[in-house]
């Protein structure tokens, strides 16, 4: 049976269902506030969370990792068939690769197996 352990602050490995117990926080986290800082933008001091934030909308600008993501189309151009004729379609795709062509996205699909399915 696989078992998960997570290095804890002592550097002692724990069963990851007994570190989740134990580490529960006692109280409500807070988050401080930020350290002031100068605008890269303009010079001016920015001294609070909220001011910053609102600097970033006064200048059109976003925090890197923060932007909303574009939902991303993985297949463009595939023509839209009926299921039975979609067997077809695959085959005429295949039959066009080369050898090299198809190795490569059969370790694509095999390595993309590998990292959706991994068992938590």
């Amino acid at each position: 049976m696989r078992k998960r352990y997570i290095s804890d602050a002592n550097g002692h490995w724990v069963p990851i269902e007994e570190w989740h117990e134990r580490n529960q926080p006692v109280a409500p986290m807070v988050m401080p506030d930020i350290e002031p800082y100068q605008s890269m933008i303009n010079g001016e001091m920015i001294t609070s969370r909220s001011r910053h934030r609102e600097h970033l909308r006064e200048h059109g600008c976003i925090e890197v990792g923060n932007e909303a993501m574009k939902a991303t189309k993985y297949y463009e151009n595939i023509p839209d068939v009926a299921p039975r004729q979609r067997h077809e379609l695959i085959k005429a795709q295949v039959d066009a690769m080369s050898h090299d062509q198809f190795r490569k996205a059969i370790k694509a699909d095999v390595d993309r197996v590998k990292w959706n399915s991994r068992e938590d």
